[in-house]
């Protein structure tokens, strides 16, 4: 992977970073003008600028600019004098910090059977997942990764508080009265979100929107809601269904990029 693959790899997937270019280099120098690497909290990442004490003092520094409100930074270093190298030339690095995009926030209310098909789908994608639920156990069902997080609360409305403007929301609970109190929720609260989804029917549909008007949420807002949930693909299968929703995930998302 080039260094530019690698530094739109990491800005999809949260990761802030420092690339790290050698500018110019005169003498006896490990690295060549041009040479780079990519630093991120945890270290170094990919690349080189000649390894040895030069990198390590590079790698301390792109650090430390990641902590820092500077956007970049410029040193001209004597190896011998400033980095106690016994090589004489010097070496002009140039630190350049470049932060992440927000994840793109999926928030699904249920952990139910599709749920349970749709979560290892999209654990691979540079997402962030929150799941809520009332059941713990149907929670634990789900895989462990580093960017899945499960909430259990007494109600599925009562883990609002994971979903943001930008998140995109998935009503996928025990049924139409608990995907009700959610869907009022967020509406009320994120009038702008750019994705709200439940699963059911065309007729589940009709019923939802009669409760929410008679719960007083406006008309304009009623047009946000996604049901049936999922492109009109596949079988009635959860498998087929949590590749269907995937798809029309990654859809909406690509449209307000």
């Amino acid at each position: 992977m080039n260094p530019w693959q690698e530094i739109t790899r990491c800005r999809e997937t949260g990761t802030d970073l420092v690339v790290v270019t050698v500018a110019a280099a005169r003498g006896s120098v490990p690295g060549e003008a041009g040479a780079k690497m990519i630093v991120t909290r945890d270290g170094l990442l990919s690349g080189t600028i000649g390894g040895g004490r030069i990198e390590a003092r590079a790698i301390e520094e792109a650090t430390g600019l990641l902590d820092s409100s500077e956007i970049t930074r410029l040193h001209c270093w004597n190896l011998q004098q400033d980095i106690g190298m016994t090589c004489g030339g010097e070496m002009t690095v140039l630190f350049e910090r470049v932060a992440a995009k927000p994840p793109w926030h999926i928030v699904i209310f249920g952990a139910g059977h599709i749920v349970q098909a749709l979560v290892p789908v999209l654990i691979p994608l540079s997402c962030r997942i929150d799941v809520i639920d009332t059941r713990g156990d149907w929670l634990q069902r789900l895989p462990s990764s580093g960017n899945l997080s499960t909430h259990q609360f007494a109600a599925f409305e009562d883990g609002i508080g994971f979903v943001s403007e930008r998140s995109f929301v998935l009503s996928i609970t025990k049924g139409h009265g608990s995907d009700v109190p959610v869907l009022k929720e967020v509406l009320t609260r994120f009038p702008t979100i750019p994705f709200l989804g439940v699963i059911g029917s065309a007729s589940k549909r009709a019923a939802l929107l009669r409760d929410l008007r008679e719960a007083g949420i406006d008309e304009d807002l009623l047009g946000k809601i996604t049901c049936p949930l999922g492109l009109p693909i596949g079988d009635n299968d959860p498998h087929e269904i949590a590749i269907s929703i995937a798809a029309q995930l990654l859809e909406k998302r690509d449209d307000h990029r």
